[in-house]
């Protein structure tokens, strides 16, 4: 492990991770724990702020696959984590609950898990802070992480259905 890939990165790569681990540590306290009270809406619009943010520097970063000018498939996690948050909101303000809390843990999940794997690609900044320098080892995370996705996932539909 070496943190010299993340000082070596650009800046908006810097604030991209840093948003992102904190969405990703606040994120189980504020979707999973079972109180809905001052400290879930305290740290639930932290939470939001830290999707944003992460969103919108993924969005100025450059895809190693660009399709559209620097855009390329995965940021369509960004868009989709922002369409899921004011989904959620949305909900919140109308009172339903139920389709609050989904949306909320789908974007935490999409973009936490999912978009989070990615991270592991070889030669990816993650990648490289966490195996010291390029390595294909990331692919075994990522498919360990698919695997622990969809069976949590699939708990997570059944439970909601």
């Amino acid at each position: 492990m070496s943190l010299a890939p993340f000082y070596a990165a650009p800046p908006v790569i810097q604030f991209h991770i840093i948003a992102a681990l904190l969405g990703l540590v606040i994120g189980p306290f504020v979707l999973f724990r079972l109180r809905r009270d001052r400290l879930h809406k305290m740290l639930g619009y932290t939470w939001i702020m830290a999707i944003i943010a992460v969103s919108v520097s993924g969005l100025m970063i450059e895809s190693g696959i660009a399709v559209i000018g620097h855009l390329g498939p995965i940021h369509l996690f960004s868009v989709f984590s922002l369409c899921g948050l004011g989904e959620g909101l949305w909900h919140i303000k109308r009172g339903n609950i139920a389709k609050h809390r989904a949306s909320m843990q789908s974007v935490w999940f999409g973009a936490m898990g999912l978009a989070g794997l990615f991270t592991f690609l070889p030669g990816r900044t993650m990648n490289q802070i966490v195996f010291g320098g390029p390595s294909d080892a990331g692919w075994i995370i990522i498919a360990v992480g698919v695997a622990a996705l969809a069976w949590g996932w699939r708990g997570w539909l059944r439970r909601a259905v």
